[in-house]
């Protein structure tokens, strides 16, 4: 993705998504084990890996894990760990030899890259048994036990902060067979998630649609924060509320391409 486009690259949006994004990521690192059969990798890269949320997860059952973003700013608030490492590089262009990983995951970030070059590069660095994960998990516009939240999120709030344009977020079997991959298996999987109105006004915060009208000067952090502070609090009334995430996720294994 062109930095045009890069709406993690700004300190401030990293420092939002460092406070605000909820850790979705353990759950699905739990479906890799369990779908791959492995329960531990050797070597893992995790390409889009924002603050470090999905590196750190993956870190559990690899031995060694690379987180890789095109944002510095992002990269300079992860934290690491034992057997993580951090570096900046773009998913179209990973920096690494052929065959070095037996792990590649993608999370919340595939749309955002030219989905051809990163599958040859993730066909590239993975070793010829190894596994491409993607996934990505979105909000799913609900409040448990309330339906007029909804009808605010998608009528109010996704009405003034339309959603970027973006590339597609999955694959398909026809269009990953010729960069050498096959889908194994899709499945979806939802997560509810009890929050503070103030969690999730951060968390509304860190999403692109906002990041996008900040950034680019469209309208103050404050005022954006303002508005949704003022629709999301009456649906809370000082109580933490369940609300529902849904993640969809890919799983690929390596194997020899007929057309390439």
């Amino acid at each position: 993705m062109a930095d045009a486009k890069n709406y993690f690259i700004h300190a401030t949006a990293a420092e939002r998504y460092a406070r605000g994004r909820p850790d979705l990521h353990p759950a699905i690192v739990r479906r890799i084990c369990e779908v791959t059969g492995r329960p531990r990798f050797a070597s893992a890269l995790d390409v889009g890996c924002g603050t470090g949320l999905s590196t750190r997860a993956i870190a559990s059952v690899a031995d060694r894990v690379v987180g890789i973003d095109a944002s510095p700013e992002m990269l300079r608030l992860a934290t690491s760990g034992p057997g993580i490492a951090y570096q900046q590089a773009r998913a179209e262009s990973l920096p690494f030899a052929d065959r070095s990983f037996d792990l590649v995951t993608v999370g919340l970030a595939f749309h955002w890259f030219a989905p051809d070059a990163f599958l040859c590069e993730a066909r590239r660095t993975l070793r010829d048994d190894g596994w491409l994960v993607i996934y990505n998990s979105g909000f799913l516009g609900q409040l448990h036990g309330d339906d007029g939240f909804a009808q605010w999120h998608s009528s109010v709030y996704l009405a003034r902060y339309p959603t970027p344009s973006r590339s597609q977020s999955s694959v398909t079997e026809e269009f990953a067979r010729p960069f050498g991959f096959a889908l194994v298996q899709k499945e979806s999987h939802d997560q509810e998630i009890p929050m503070s109105s103030d969690q999730f006004v951060s968390y509304l915060l860190t999403q692109s649609n906002v990041i996008a009208v900040v950034e680019q000067g469209s309208e103050r952090l404050e005022d954006v924060a303002h508005f949704i502070v003022q629709g999301v609090t009456p649906f809370f009334g000082g109580q933490r509320r369940t609300l529902k995430w849904r993640s969809h996720i890919d799983f690929l294994r390596a194997c020899e391409s007929s057309d390439r």
